[in-house]
């Protein structure tokens, strides 16, 4: 293949581009659908084609094939030179690459249980079951929908610094979404798996176990009380504080989304979160959903920190950006396929742990509440957030009370950073999947329990 890829890159050169790169990949892919104990899509099929990218004069061009044969490659090159040409006639400042290390290696995955080894029959098997344990769970269950997706193959990278690289990808992920009703109250449950490992995932984390605890989550909400509104002291479970990190910190730190006017445009170098606040994002944890050797410019991953004891002292860059604020690139360019062009995502980003029990995080709340499942979140590039939590409770005198439901926290970011008081000792990451500019990336977030000193609660007034 690297002959191949390595003609591509040369007919680029020839056209006058001073920088050419050529992605490919061949996957299979299993996606499934359940609803309420139907099976409502079931698809499974390779997906394969490449991706060329070019620099001329300063200027980018993209073009992609969905065929691998090589007078379709060279008409992809050719029309990639051709748009970078018209752009550069309308290009105010040339874009510059950061200079890397070129590289060539082989990254090989070698699952225990490959999920393209499994006959689709058995993964309906699968997720069916689960379907059924949280039905069986109790009659007021009303609804539970679940998404399956497994993705394996090679991707296959070289470009005009003399990189090349063959690297395995395999990713297996599921959503389960469920709903409880009693009465007027109707109640909201989800998880998500993820792994990079196979579906031995399912061994470790099996369809009984995943179906009770939803079950319970949604059935125990249903006696749950709505949540006073206003400020209060919070202790933010793992699964919240990673997506709080990801949303209301995360995105802001994608220097793409730093250098477009995020609120830390101005904060290089600047204190913006209590000292107890240390932030990374890390492609290289074994295992997690956000991991991988080598980004989509052939840039290896790596463990990149964002905050250290409130100052942000880095952010997550592509070789582009990189190159315009004078920052190493951190490897976080990715692609969602072949047809998407390469864009700073994040991988495995997370608070890192402190020194504190969890006992001694709950220490001096007379009333608050511990945030413990999230629902969803969303942020904006003013510092703005919102976070729905599924699972929360009152904490009373130091000690955890009654269930709540249909709360929510929202303000600001660097508000909120600021009013970390105290770290947990513990540590999770969650898998997760992260929209961006029409692509979708696999990732992780996470970190251990936090005290916030206090944070806007929605609820009854």
């Amino acid at each position: 293949m690297k002959d191949e890829l390595v003609k591509v890159v040369d007919v680029g050169r020839r056209l006058g581009a001073e920088y050419v790169e050529v992605r490919m990949q061949e996957f299979f892919r299993t996606s499934l659908t359940t609803k309420d104990g139907r099976v409502e899509a079931a698809r499974e099929g390779m997906d394969y084609g490449a991706a060329v990218r070019v620099l001329v004069n300063g200027a980018w061009g993209f073009a992609t094939v969905s065929g691998l044969e090589a007078e379709m490659m060279d008409e992809a090159v050719k029309k990639a030179c051709s748009m970078a040409k018209a752009s550069a006639e309308k290009l105010k400042s040339p874009i510059k690459l950061a200079e890397v290390k070129s590289i060539e290696d082989k990254v090989v995955v070698r699952p225990r249980k490959n999920p393209k080894e499994v006959p689709i029959e058995e993964k309906i098997k699968l997720i069916l079951a689960l379907d059924k344990t949280i039905f069986d769970y109790d009659s007021r269950i009303k609804s539970c929908t679940i998404d399956y997706l497994d993705i394996t193959g090679t991707s296959y990278f070289a470009n005009s610094d003399g990189a090349y690289i063959e690297q395995s990808k395999l990713y297996v992920w599921s959503r389960i979404l469920a709903t409880a009703k009693e009465g007027d109250i109707l109640t909201y449950g989800r998880e998500e798996i993820g792994s990079t490992a196979g579906l031995e995932v399912f061994d470790e984390n099996p369809p009984e176990d995943i179906g009770r605890m939803i079950g319970k989550r949604v059935i125990d909400q249903l006696k749950a009380e709505l949540p006073k509104g206003g400020r209060f002291p919070a202790i933010i479970g793992p699964n919240v504080i990673g997506v709080f990190i990801h949303e209301a910190f995360g995105h802001l730190a994608e220097a793409d989304l730093t250098l477009s006017g995020s609120v830390l445009v101005d904060k290089f170098k600047k204190k913006i979160a209590s000292e107890v606040v240390n932030v990374y994002d890390d492609g290289t944890i074994e295992g997690a959903f956000g991991s991988f050797k080598y980004d989509d410019e052939g840039v290896p991953a790596q463990k990149t920190l964002l905050i250290k004891e409130g100052v942000v002292v880095g952010l997550m860059t592509n070789r582009e950006t990189a190159s315009k604020l004078g920052l190493p690139p951190t490897g976080n360019a990715r692609a969602e396929s072949f047809r998407h062009k390469p864009i700073i995502r994040m991988r495995n980003t997370y608070l890192a742990p402190g020194d504190r029990s969890f006992e001694e995080l709950l220490e001096g709340i007379k009333f608050g509440y511990y945030l413990k499942g999230f629902r969803g979140g969303q942020a904006n590039l003013d510092g703005t957030f919102q976070v729905g939590i599924q699972e929360a409770y009152e904490i009373v005198d130091g000690e955890i009370g009654k269930p709540v439901r249909n709360l929510s926290i929202s303000g600001n970011t660097l508000e909120t950073l600021q009013k970390v008081e105290a770290v947990g000792k513990d540590f999770e990451l969650w898998p997760g999947r992260c929209g961006k500019d029409g692509q979708t990336a696999f990732i992780c977030d996470g970190g251990p329990h936090a005290r916030v000193k206090e944070v806007i609660i929605g609820g009854r007034a």
